[in-house]
């Protein structure tokens, strides 16, 4: 059965379609397969992680009636919620909203500090109408473009920076944006994307902001949660296609950790990958952390890190235990930010191109 909704807030993750607020939907044969665009109403209110990325990057506050749009995906956060993809999918089933960037699953586990996710019940999923002159619906799914598995990677030359981290919320955007920022003003073009996580626009938005000439996020492949078996194929499709355009570098953040579900040890573990970074930044919550990434890198990867930012550089004595014990510079991204971007800068060999600044 096929009808037209109105709804009230279109997540982020479904920005490639470009949808309206009236929608055509079907209420029956509804695919359950990650990437699936589903309405939905929210039948909870809460006061703590309430709001919805929207398309247009702004963050709303949700409440009980709203009638959102999301899609169907999973999630495994270590500060946030666990979530799997269900079995099957009608409508009224009831299940929940796992980010704030719009993926819809069923709730395996929740992070205290946020509490219980939103309730939504499914209204439909959404359709859309590729056939010219046809009234011909066809269930919508996210993306630009749907991820080629066997992509092969061309950087073209272009040099590659490449963020980890030793868990998420480590500082590896805030990293990131410094060193774009330090790019930019240094008269690099940089193009910035990241590689895993779970759907959420915010990260390649702040680095837009930063300055990176152009951004994309693994969303646009149609991927609404990365994992250890597409992860090396998303950083070839994207490593690939930004380097058109000519810039001076790319730099790219791996989401979440080191060690996690997301795939960042399949990137990393990957040859072809590995040859094309030209620098590795590692970012680390404490000192104890920063050696556990450093030896990682080091003794799994094969990896010698560029530099150490994030929360375990937030003063000297980190900064000093890092540089000492580790024999790798440590900078930090706030208060340190331009010797953060020089740093990077100088390991990529582009001391040389990029203007000086005193």
């Amino acid at each position: 059965m096929m009808k037209t909704v109105i709804v009230d807030k279109i997540a982020s993750i479904t920005q490639a379609l470009n949808l309206g607020h009236e929608l055509r939907i079907a209420t029956t044969d509804i695919p359950c397969e990650e990437g699936v665009v589903l309405v939905a109403e929210v039948l909870t209110n809460k006061s703590t992680y309430n709001t919805l990325e929207l398309t247009s990057g702004r963050m709303a506050k949700l409440s009980k009636g709203d009638v959102i749009v999301g899609a169907l995906g999973h999630r495994q956060a270590l500060f946030g919620y666990s979530g799997h993809l269900p079995k099957s999918i009608k409508e009224g089933d009831v299940i929940q909203l796992l980010n704030i960037g719009g993926v819809l699953g069923a709730v395996d586990s929740v992070n205290p500090e946020k509490g219980r996710p939103f309730d939504v019940r499914v209204l439909g999923v959404v359709l859309t109408f590729p056939y010219l002159g046809e009234r011909i619906g066809v269930p919508a799914r996210v993306g630009y473009q749907q991820l080629d598995l066997n992509t092969r990677l061309d950087t073209r030359g272009v040099p590659v920076v490449a963020l980890a981290g030793t868990c998420m919320e480590s500082g590896k955007t805030a990293a990131a944006c410094a060193i774009v920022s330090r790019m930019r003003h240094r008269g690099l073009k940089i193009h910035a994307f990241k590689a895993t996580g779970v759907s959420l626009r915010r990260d390649i938005l702040a680095m837009e902001d930063a300055g990176a000439r152009r951004t994309m996020i693994f969303t646009d492949l149609g991927v609404v949660t990365t994992t250890a078996q597409n992860g090396p194929a998303i950083t070839r499709a994207l490593l690939t296609e930004m380097a058109r355009g000519e810039p001076d570098l790319m730099i790219f953040e791996l989401g979440d950790g080191l060690l996690g579900a997301y795939g960042v040890e399949a990137i990393l573990s990957a040859p072809d990958i590995r040859a094309a970074l030209t620098s590795v930044v590692l970012s680390a919550n404490d000192p104890v952390a920063a050696w556990g990434g450093v030896k990682l890198l080091r003794e799994r990867f094969g990896i010698e890190p560029a530099v150490v930012t994030g929360k375990a550089t937030d003063n000297a004595v980190g900064v000093n235990i890092i540089r000492e014990q580790f024999g790798v510079p440590a900078f930090n991204s706030i208060t340190d930010g331009a010797a953060l971007g020089d740093c990077v800068i100088e390991s990529l060999g582009l001391g040389a191109r990029a203007a000086k600044i005193e």
